[in-house]
């Protein structure tokens, strides 16, 4: 069995609030500076970043995990984890029918930027990314699933955008079995306050600037059978294990 220190939520330059230094390529070679095994490029409402981030991963030896941070109709930010790299892009294209489509600010919202993996621009978002789609809550992990996905609330001990926060309590009637917090310190309160002893909570940075990134004894860690090792056999224990939680 291997440790491996994940961070399952992480921007790219390809988000609105995400640092131009954000880049797949930084995003990787920092997973690998830091002692995090596995990290996930989580962009708002898309996955446009996700090949260059691939391809820039296996280069520092770190498996990437191809994800999103889709934004629900009620406004709720929800992390997607996808098997494969194809899988997510499936997933986004469906995304894209669903955005409610606003001319993105740049003056405002900074640059949306897709990149390869050595750190150019090949293309530009021009639709603001971060703001809700058309897709409720209770709907994103039927969605999901039809891309062998996983979902879960995202950051629910934060105000911005956290489900418990513009609910009042966790969604437990969606049947999430994961969720996300952002504050370790948090983990007690709120199992205690919202009834979470049933969940599996995860610890992840959600960082849109590269000095917020977590190094690997920040996060929480996952021990994989790895054996005969690939990045693709650890994707598919790592999502075994999610699945199982």
């Amino acid at each position: 069995m291997t440790r491996y220190y994940y961070d399952f939520h992480v921007h790219s330059c390809l988000s609105p609030c995400g640092d131009a230094d954000n880049t797949p390529n930084n995003l990787a070679g920092m997973a690998s500076l830091n002692g995090v095994g596995i990290m996930a490029l989580t962009d708002h409402n898309t996955s446009r970043n996700c090949p260059a981030f691939f391809k820039a991963a296996k280069r520092y030896g770190v498996i990437p995990i191809a994800g999103m941070e889709l934004t629900t109709a009620e406004d709720i930010h929800v992390v997607c984890l996808f098997e494969t790299l194809e899988e997510a892009l499936a997933f986004n294209d469906e995304i894209d029918t669903r955005r409610i489509r606003i001319k993105n600010r740049e003056e405002i919202f900074g640059e949306q930027l897709i990149m390869d993996e050595e750190d150019n621009v090949i293309g530009r978002e021009e639709d603001l990314l971060i703001n809700a789609t058309t897709i409720t809550l209770d709907e994103a992990p039927v969605i999901v699933a039809k891309y062998r996905g996983i979902c879960y609330p995202a950051h629910i001990d934060r105000p911005a955008n956290g489900a418990i926060e513009i609910l009042g309590e966790f969604p437990h009637y969606v049947g999430f079995h994961l969720a996300e917090l952002h504050d370790r310190e948090n983990k007690e309160a709120y199992i205690s306050r919202y009834g979470l002893e049933n969940l599996r909570l995860l610890f992840s940075s959600d960082a849109h600037y590269l000095d917020q990134l977590r190094d690997g004894e920040e996060n929480d860690w996952i021990e994989i059978d790895d054996e005969p090792y690939s990045s693709s056999l650890v994707r598919q224990r790592l999502f075994e294990d999610l699945r199982s939680s």
